[in-house]
């Protein structure tokens, strides 16, 4: 019997049969789609996370944590292969107290390399990078926080009375070119240091990714260092304070080198953090996540398979006198089983094409709806402007809910078609139409 024919010949007894067979088909339907649609989950929700680690922070940065009573061995570190910067900020346990015009600020001033900072490709919202002692960079909200003592006792008056407490008011012109007045201030002190520099405002720095992070940081050159711990101690008499705290961060030349650089510098035994490894425990967990709800949508898939065994097993008992007939006329065992096989096969296949179509069709849905949902429950309206996926079904997903489901089904046609093998020529001739 030619391939055709044996098609011929499934695709007839299935019309016969059109209401069981549409009922199995559903059957196999509805459980390959639970496997995608539950599984698709697990990847929507491994997507946004790895989306939101990447937005947090530069994909290329290592930070470096120096032991105790240790410091930075700063020239081995920048003969690691592929470090293309290194970035210490240094924060002094004071605040800049900042003046411009009768506005004014207390925030806190970070000691930097700029050299380090444009190899690093600290990005600015506006300006550009200081290339003289007296020129800095300060943060994106600086000038929104930039406030009057109107405007600051309005916003306290605001906070007391549990409203808004974003500053009203602000510096509304560009800060690029302006001059400020800075002063160093102690945080238990009310009042500023006398002595003031005057700066010059170059550059700003971008939006932070997220709305909650406000950044009013002022950056200056690293050659203030001492001058600024002369006016602290000269002022309060604290000679043996620590004033300085150092954060390194370390910059590669690209995302693919993070995870070797960051071997490097734990083989040197210095602590680290990088978002590769970060990365790599969001994958192991959500490996075991995406796993378990796999196997979860497996079960319904077997139980469908439950349906297409009774409907094969069904459709041999029927088929007796005609399959003893086939092998009269010489049909061999392994023929009879090929078409029973492919009779499953052919609802297992079926089936799992319905299911994609579905499942992506339920995934857009979700994605679309629920987060509308969810915002009108919390009650917030931006809920549904954030880039959150639900659900995301990759084809490797698609890929393995197929297997599976077109495995399970002809799994389940396997023992009716060893079945109909088996039967008995003389036996089956004798039965009824």
């Amino acid at each position: 019997m030619l391939f055709k024919d044996q098609i011929d010949f499934v695709r007839q007894h299935i019309k016969k049969n059109k209401l069981r067979v549409f009922m199995t088909v559903l059957a196999a339907t509805m459980g390959c789609a639970f496997l995608i649609v539950l599984a698709s989950i697990g990847f929507g929700i491994q997507d946004t996370m790895r989306k939101e680690i990447l937005e947090d922070q530069a994909i290329t940065e290592v930070e470096v944590y120096q032991n105790d009573g240790e410091s930075l061995d700063i020239p081995k570190i920048r003969a690691i292969d592929h470090v293309n910067a290194i970035v210490q900020r240094t924060r002094m346990d004071a605040l800049a107290f900042s003046q411009i015009e009768d506005r004014s600020i207390e925030t806190n001033m970070l000691l930097t390399s700029f050299e380090e900072e444009k190899k690093s490709n600290l990005k600015l919202s506006e300006g550009r990078m200081p290339t003289k002692a007296n020129e800095i960079v300060v943060g994106y909200q600086f000038a929104q926080n930039l406030l009057t003592d109107a405007e600051r006792k309005e916003m306290e008056q605001s906070q007391s009375t549990e409203e808004t407490t974003v500053p009203k008011g602000g510096f509304e012109d560009s800060l690029i070119g302006k001059t400020i007045a800075m002063a160093i201030k102690s945080y238990d002190a009310e009042e500023a240091f006398p002595e003031k520099w005057n700066f010059t405002i170059v550059g700003i720095t971008e939006k932070p990714a997220k709305d909650w992070i406000v950044d009013t940081n002022v950056l200056l050159d690293e050659s203030w260092r001492d001058k600024f711990q002369d006016v602290y101690v000269s002022n309060t008499g604290a000679e043996n304070t620590d004033l300085f705290y150092t954060q390194t961060k370390i910059y590669t030349s690209s995302l693919e080198h993070v995870k070797s650089v960051t071997e490097e510098l734990k083989n040197m035994g210095y602590s680290v953090y990088s978002v590769s490894e970060q990365l790599e425990q969001l994958d192991v967990f959500f490996m075991a996540f995406k796993i378990g709800l796999i196997f979860v949508g497996t079960i319904a898939v077997l139980i469908s398979s439950i349906g297409i065994f009774n409907t094969m097993t069904m459709a041999v008992t029927e088929r007796t006198r005609e399959i003893g007939v086939m092998k009269a006329i010489g049909a061999s065992p392994k023929l009879i089983q090929r078409l029973f096989l492919m009779e499953s096969a052919w609802i297992g296949i079926i089936g799992t094409v319905l299911a994609v179509i579905i499942s992506y069709a339920v995934s857009f849905l979700a994605n679309w709806i629920l987060p509308m949902v969810v915002g009108a429950a919390l009650g917030e309206d931006k809920f549904q402007d954030l880039s959150i996926k639900f659900s995301l079904i990759p084809w490797q997903l698609v890929v393995i809910a197929s297997v599976i489901s077109i495995g399970v089904a002809m799994v389940s046609g396997w023992r009716p078609a060893r079945k109909a093998t088996k039967i008995d020529v003389i036996q089956a001739l004798r039965q009824e139409v």
